[in-house]
């Protein structure tokens, strides 16, 4: 539904029910999606026997609440880490420790209060994309289950993931290709929700990260968390050389108006008529059979209206390719600050796309060397121990060290 193309009313009234989730109509629309599992039925949290216990919830975007977690307890086997995942119907499926029905999610009490209970035997809760770990409880509010932990002694973080802490209106100034200036996208509610997160974020007085280093601009104050992919998982055989052979170009059109792909398509394909590439676009792709799909290509290209990169990117370097995309100047110095290392995707945008695509597909470029530049990359900014370090190093850590101080004052 595109609601650029609805009345106004309409639009309002879908922003007030949205507001106003213990409503009547609010609670009448929470039972569309369904009624919950039976009582007991879906599992709550439990906690390996460590000394911190970090749950991060609810929303496991692109598998990263699991990853986040895996990589903390790789880190330190003094912390056990789990994740919580809604399970949306229709949505992309990941892995998850538990996944709980979007029905019970928003209308079962019973496994609310069972979930809050479980966190509450936590030392950490991470919560993400400001979305409340408990669903309706205590009238839906994030801010008010943030609270509640917080008095239960749990120490409570937050981590934007993107769209939720974006601002459209700065993304627009910033970058002349923003994907909000598209017409697909609905921009009053995308700049009131930013802006409301941005504030909650900004008041709550915890630790914050962020998912990309893009968003560093929206909370400057905030630390990036880098995503994270298993190198193991993404490993691909070495490619032949292209002697002759189009240069295998992928794209993955997950969210078009986003990735740019109605802008880069007659550049595509152009270049396929002329026998340049062979473009193969990777659509409903299940996650499992991704590894081999970008095993076939030399290029993946990522996207070219968000100025920065995500998990899709690095599974691409992961897998040996050679990512072209749109990344801000912003991006690219925070990557260099942080890890004194280039970002290795290649710079283009519509109109710079197919140059960049002709010299990629000369003799005289090396891919092979820029393949294994994508692959180091990886291993360095993206495998996990960065993202556990930026966790221990501005949340957990300092939160033992005053646990202790707080302990030793009572002796």
């Amino acid at each position: 539904m595109n609601r650029n193309r609805l009345p106004s009313f309409v639009n309002a009234l879908i922003d007030a029910l949205a507001d106003a989730p213990m409503s009547p109509l609010g609670r009448l629309a929470a039972r569309r999606l369904g009624a919950p599992a039976p009582a007991g039925s879906v599992p709550a949290t439990t906690f390996d026997d460590a000394p911190v216990r970090v749950l991060i919830a609810p929303v496991n975007y692109s598998g990263q609440g699991r990853a986040w977690a895996q990589a903390l307890q790789t880190a330190d086997p003094a912390i056990s880490a789990r994740n919580l995942a809604v399970d949306v119907p229709g949505g992309f499926s990941f892995d998850a420790d538990i996944v709980v029905p979007v029905g019970t999610y928003h209308n079962g009490r019973e496994w609310q209060l069972r979930q809050f209970e479980a966190a509450t035997r936590a030392t950490h809760v991470l919560i993400e994309a400001e979305e409340p770990p408990f669903g309706r409880l205590l009238g839906r509010s994030v801010e008010r289950q943030a609270k509640a932990l917080l008095d239960a002694g749990v120490d409570v973080a937050f981590l934007a993931h993107g769209t939720d802490a974006r601002l459209p209106s700065r993304h627009i100034r910033d970058n002349p290709l923003s994907y909000y200036a598209d017409d697909s996208i609905y921009l009053p509610r995308a700049e009131t929700l930013a802006a409301r997160n941005i504030a909650l974020l900004q008041r709550s007085g915890r630790p914050v990260f962020v998912s990309t280093p893009d968003l560093l601009v929206d909370l400057p104050d905030a630390v990036w968390c880098p995503v994270v992919v298993d190198p193991a998982r993404w490993r691909a055989p070495r490619r032949a050389p292209l002697d002759g052979r189009p240069l295998r170009v992928a794209h993955a059109p997950s969210i078009a108006a986003a990735k740019g792909t109605p802008l880069i398509m007659p550049t595509l394909e152009r270049l396929q008529q002329e026998g340049l590439i062979e473009l193969t676009l990777l659509q409903g792709v299940p996650s499992a059979e991704m590894p081999a799909a970008f095993a076939q290509a030399d290029v993946v290209l990522d996207q070219f209206r968000a100025g920065s990169y995500g998990v899709a990117a690095c599974e691409a370097m992961a897998a040996g390719c050679v990512v072209v995309g749109q990344v801000s100047a912003q991006v690219r110095d925070t990557v260099r600050n942080r890890f004194a290392t280039e970002l290795p995707i290649v710079e283009a945008d519509p109109s710079t796309l197919e140059a960049v695509l002709r010299a990629l597909a000369r003799p005289a470029d090396d891919l092979d060397e820029r393949r294994e530049a994508s692959i180091a990359f990886v291993h360095t900014a993206h495998d996990g121990r960065a993202s556990a370090e930026a966790l221990r190093q501005h949340w957990l850590a300092p939160a033992q060290a005053t646990r202790k101080d707080d302990d030793a004052s009572r002796r």
